[in-house]
């Protein structure tokens, strides 16, 4: 059995280079070096605190966590402990969306990353679920320790999967309910227009067919949508096209013409010039660097 330096060792390297999934594989006492420096975390982070308390700062903003509290870190976040108390006890998980993203849906991954823009909801608070998030990290860590084949790389996706989406059920709730009744409503408007957005975006991208199954104005929907993320709606019904065009450029054998036609798009060049003016390249291009 791993002693607890072993298992501090092991995921300090494990957030060093990146890797799709880095546990503390149980309860630490400290945490590794690498994050007590300036870090910037590729994936989503997850830290219950269950005994003691430590100060950290994220994205430039100072904060707090104490026994019963959970932090969410964010995707690509700048994240460092400042302090920690000599009685810490901590569980870790930090992975990253991307190999699961192909089965995961645009508005959960959105979510999540939506979620962290909205100035009055926290990214450290004691959810009730703690133990519950626990299990899952303990889950995580006994399939981590088998031998890779199929089914326990199907059986790490679908944990993930599952954890992701009882995060995003936290943060709905928390969406929901934080602030003023004015504030909360906001948020329920954008978490719905997330969740239409999902549903129609390889159809529909204009602003007016939100704001029709919301019964709101089109001014008014993208006054909502700017405020909470800052992007417009039709901003993040590009994002959605584009995370799901490479989905499709990496998971699948699907030439340029088809994946033009599953988003309706006129035709291939037409496809590829929006993929281009968003991220910079030819959907050729993008799979060919892969």
């Amino acid at each position: 059995m791993d002693t607890q330096q072993e298992r501090l060792s092991r995921l300090n390297q494990e957030l060093l280079s990146e890797k799709n999934i880095c546990s503390s594989r149980g309860v630490l006492t400290t945490f590794p070096v690498s994050m007590k420096s300036p870090l910037r975390l590729k994936g989503l982070g997850l830290v219950v605190c269950r005994q003691g308390s430590f100060q950290f700062s994220l994205n430039q903003a100072d904060f707090h966590a104490k026994a019963g509290d959970t932090l969410f870190i964010p995707e690509d976040a700048a994240f460092r402990i400042l302090q920690e108390s000599e009685d810490l006890e901590v569980y870790i998980l930090v992975y990253q969306i991307e190999p699961i993203r192909d089965i995961i849906g645009n508005s959960v991954a959105s979510m999540y990353m939506y979620s962290q823009l909205t100035p009055e909801l926290s990214c450290v608070w004691p959810t009730g679920e703690e133990s519950e998030f626990i299990k899952y990290m303990s889950l995580l860590d006994n399939v981590l320790q088998m031998e890779e084949n199929t089914f326990s790389l199907y059986e790490k996706k679908l944990l993930l999967l599952a954890l992701t989406y009882r995060i995003c059920s936290i943060y709905n709730r928390k969406l929901i309910s934080a602030g003023e009744e004015a504030v909360g409503r906001k948020n329920e408007i954008f978490i719905r227009l997330i969740q239409l957005i999902e549903k129609y975006y390889m159809q529909e991208r204009g602003v007016e067919f939100y704001a029709d199954k919301l019964c709101l104005s089109p001014k008014y929907l993208s006054a909502v949508s700017k405020s909470i993320c800052g992007y417009t709606v039709q901003e993040l019904v590009f994002k959605a096209i584009i995370r799901k065009s490479i989905s499709l450029l990496k998971n699948t054998q699907k030439d340029i013409q088809e994946i033009s036609n599953e988003f309706g798009f006129p035709n291939a060049s037409y496809f590829g010039t929006f993929f281009k003016k968003q991220m910079g390249m030819s959907p050729q291009q993008y799979r060919k660097n892969l």
